[in-house]
């Protein structure tokens, strides 16, 4: 009872925190239309504080690494759309929900110890990632042709090379594919029990 009560009260104690910070900030900077600019920051605190609570509930509560990656990473992701007026970057971005998905696992299985979840993390953040470059590069390149949008503009093609070759790679040999040795490693352990 009172270790729930210790978790209230340092998931209340940091909403006060940053509220405040947040209050102080917007006093200070008057001129500067704070709220405006800075308001994906209240669902980046929410999902920071899922990791409060993770990391003061123990190993138990690791589970809660995944709600806390998603709804960061949605606030981080607001907050770039809301800075750089891109909103429809949502037609892609869902890919990033997925990668943060897989680094909640990751993140899971890294607090509670388990091995299992965490390469099944790096396997779905690998697949959001391959994801996000191809329906990036389909949304930013061919829906914005002749508009040019600087770095971003350069990103996507340079991001669907570096996965081609990556793929290429993989299928001809030159790289080491963990998920075969995973396999080959369970069935030589099965086969020895």
């Amino acid at each position: 009872m009172s270790s729930q009560r210790n978790v209230g009260s340092l998931v209340g104690g940091s909403l006060l925190i940053i509220f405040g910070i947040l209050a102080l900030v917007g006093k200070i900077f008057q001129n500067f239309n704070f709220w405006e600019t800075f308001w994906p920051f209240f669902i980046i605190g929410v999902g920071v504080l899922f990791f409060v609570g993770m990391f003061a509930g123990g190993r138990s509560v690791s589970g809660l690494a995944i709600p806390g990656s998603i709804i960061t990473t949605i606030g981080l992701m607001l907050f770039y759309q809301n800075l750089t007026d891109h909103w429809e970057s949502w037609s892609y971005g869902w890919t990033v929900i997925l990668m943060s998905v897989g680094l909640g696992i990751f993140i899971m299985g890294f607090w509670g110890q388990n091995e299992t979840q965490r390469a099944a993390g790096l396997r779905v953040l690998r697949l959001g990632l391959i994801m996000f470059v191809i329906f990036g590069a389909f949304f930013e390149l061919i829906f914005t042709s002749g508009m040019s949008f600087g770095l971003r503009s350069i990103i996507f093609p340079a991001g669907l090379i570096l996965l081609g070759l990556y793929l290429v790679l993989m299928r001809s040999g030159l790289l080491p594919n963990r998920s075969a040795d995973t396999t080959i490693e369970s069935t030589e352990n099965s086969l020895e029990e």
